[in-house]
Parts: C-alpha cells; structure tokens; sequence
C-alpha cells in the first residue's frame, strides 16, 4: 500500500485556498449564468450537473457539460467581467464551490500553488475542447458515441439524451438508434 505524506506547506496553502471558496447550492433548472450577464464566479461541482448551451433559433445547442469533480464558469465573462455570451444552468440539483472574481485576482497573485492548478486546469480543458471540435468534423456520429462512451462513461450514464444528443452534435432520435445498437 502506498503511503500518503502530509506536505505540511502544501496543507496549509490548501486551507489558504480553501478560505477563498463558499458553498452554493443551485436548484435543478437554476442558471448559474445567463447569456447577456456577467458570470459572477468560477466553481467547483462537488455534486450535479451544470449544462453550458447557447441558443440558436430557440433551440439549445449544448457546447459542455460540468460533472462532478469539475471546475467550470462563463470564463472570459467571469475574468474580463463582461456580459456571457452564454448560459450555464443546473442540469440536475448542484452543491458548488464557488470563488467571485476579486478572490479569485488575489489568489491568482498571492499563491503560485493556485496559479499552477489554474494553468493546468485551463491547458486540459484546450485538450478537450480541441479534441470535441475535432471529433465533430470527423468522426461519425456513431464514432463520436462510442468515443465518448469509451472515454467518459459517468458522462454517458448521467447526462440526459437530449443533453447528451445535443453535446455530440446529433438528433435524439439517431442518438437513440445508435444506443440501441452499441448494445
């Protein structure tokens, strides 16, 4: 069995950290933000599911979804302070950590252990973003399924169809076909 050591600086920096965070519980169907608002914080999901979607002719085009154990905002309208151009609503009953902005600056400046996380935790998400775009240009509906399916299977249980149809590019109904079919 490996033996965790106790870093007695990275405790500490950890309970620094920790101060800056404040609970936030969000409703199923509550926005977190809304297109046209300025995004008030950055967050942790301890539990839930918050939908980031835009609309396009009144239909909502999902473009990522926060789980559990994710970090997530509105972040150029939450670091630039200026209105989103997207909304971020609670799929499912949320508990969320959350950070406003000028803690946010302070902790930026104050604690390199943060800006570190921050860095790596913006970098993975270019990863994955670059990796969705790709995916949607050239795999195959079907291909795309099976990709998430393989890769984010807690994704693929929790997520609603629709939500999940609407991540991946495809109609419900074809979503549900190849479903069926993967089976």
């Amino acid at each position: 069995m490996k033996q965790v050591i106790s870093d007695p600086k990275m405790d500490e920096a950890i309970k620094i950290l920790m101060a800056y965070f404040k609970p936030l519980a969000l409703q199923k169907n509550r926005f977190f933000v809304k297109e046209g608002a300025i995004c008030k914080y950055f967050c942790y999901v301890s539990s839930g599911i918050l939908q980031h979607f835009i609309e396009v002719n009144g239909e909502e085009k999902t473009t990522y979804l926060a789980l559990k154990n994710t970090c997530t905002s509105a972040l150029k309208s939450f670091r630039e302070e200026i209105p989103s151009r997207k909304n971020i609503k609670a799929l499912t009953d949320c508990e969320l950590w959350v950070i406003t902005h000028d803690d946010f600056e302070s902790l930026m400046q104050l604690q390199p252990v943060f800006r570190t996380f921050y860095h790596n935790l913006i970098e993975n998400q270019i990863y994955r973003i670059d990796d969705h775009r790709i995916n949607l240009l050239t795999l195959s509906p079907e291909e795309r399924y099976l990709k998430l399916l393989g890769n984010d299977p807690q994704m693929v249980r929790e997520i609603p169809l629709k939500y999940l149809a609407s991540f991946l590019g495809i109609s419900i109904r074809h979503l549900s076909r190849i479903r069926k079919n993967a089976i």
